[in-house]
């Protein structure tokens, strides 16, 4: 090969770096900060929406982390579709369109399974590590906590008929 081949290939994987990888600023910017700016996102939820956000996505507090992934096949499994993106956003998305309280109970039971396969895992681990036996079972007991507090959401929900106007009282 010769020294012209070379340089050739070189102005060619340049200019497509140039091209697809967006060195521009302002488009790089623009990728960094996609959940920015959705009008979706400031919309208004449910009352219950921003307690459950606190509680559940803070591992301290419901003791197992649920990510994005999580969250998504929660989604999917009770047949709604969120886009990925701060888990925050798509635990509101998952539940801003409530209005029935059979919604509820699908999302939380699909919630519980990924909840209780998180304690499988942390009893599994506690019985493989006995020194850590005692930060699981915090963890398995925060959990449960936690999937009692979504009987207490269902108890409490008011349904929403499509029809009602909400200015009359």
């Amino acid at each position: 090969m010769s020294q012209n081949d070379f340089s050739d290939l070189r102005a060619e994987f340049d200019k497509l770096v140039k091209d697809s990888c967006g060195t521009d600023s302002s488009q790089q910017m623009n990728e960094d900060n996609r959940d920015v700016g959705d009008k979706e996102d400031e919309e208004p939820v449910p009352q219950f929406v921003d307690a459950l956000t606190s509680k559940l996505l803070a591992p301290q507090q419901s003791g197992v982390y649920l990510s994005r992934l999580d969250i998504k096949r929660i989604a999917e499994a009770i047949d709604e579709s969120i886009p990925i993106k701060e888990r925050v956003k798509m635990v509101r998305a998952l539940f801003r369109h409530t209005t029935k309280q059979q919604y509820l109970k699908d999302a939380f039971v699909e919630i519980d399974k990924h909840i209780n396969g998180r304690i499988l895992i942390y009893t599994e681990l506690a019985e493989t590590f006995p020194a850590s036996k005692s930060i699981f079972e915090s963890n398995i007991v925060k959990a449960k906590k936690t999937m009692r507090m979504f009987n207490q959401i269902i108890e409490d929900f008011e349904e929403i008929e499509p029809t009602d106007d909400p200015m009359f009282v």
